[in-house]
């Protein structure tokens, strides 16, 4: 086993770095292809995904996919972009953790929507590719296009419209570090 700074340990490091990333940009082209073929290499046998919100959860690879299925079902077309990634390797070379920053834009129920997405992500290398062992969403929010500069002024506090109530988003106000510098003050005010 090679040192942990050695140059190997750290070459591995960005190869697995960049096949992560790759991972990631998958993602978004399988879910707006719809590519279903494409798909079951994004995760890990026992995948798990879940929304903060409680909407989604489900484990497991075939589980995964069935969800995958129930929301295309109510969506057209739709455009996934990343932003920013931080991904972060502990002892196990095989396991690596992540935080991506992310938009979509879509067609949900007739309706163009456009939604921040914030993802914490773990990944596992299995059968010799990275994969999705975990992928957790939290919202700052999901509206529709027409609503979007009401949701980030007098609607801040239900950015959260893509379901037929409209709630508070998961993020920031329900972050730790959030409610330590304001308190439990609406939208940081």
């Amino acid at each position: 086993m090679p040192a942990e700074n050695s140059l190997e340990t750290r070459l591995r490091r960005l190869e697995d770095r960049i096949a992560i990333e790759e991972l990631i940009a998958r993602y978004g082209l399988v879910m707006d292809d719809r590519d279903m073929d494409g798909m079951p290499g994004l995760f890990t046998e026992d995948v798990h995904i879940l929304s903060r919100d409680g909407v989604m959860d489900a484990r497991g690879r075939d589980a995964v996919i069935e969800l995958y299925r129930g929301r295309f079902a109510v969506l057209g077309p739709s455009n996934h972009f990343t932003h920013d990634r931080i991904i972060r390797f502990g002892d196990d070379p095989g396991e690596a953790w992540g935080t991506v920053l992310s938009h979509a834009e879509m067609q949900r129920k007739g309706e163009p929507m456009l939604a921040a997405i914030r993802y914490s992500d773990r990944y596992r290398r299995e059968d010799g590719a990275w994969r999705f062992a975990e992928r957790l969403f939290d919202f700052f929010y999901y509206v529709p296009t027409a609503q979007y500069l009401d949701a980030l002024g007098p609607g801040l506090a239900t950015r959260m419209r893509a379901y037929e109530e409209p709630a508070g988003a998961d993020i920031p106000e329900k972050l730790a570090t959030w409610r330590a510098y304001y308190g439990d003050a609406p939208g940081g005010s």
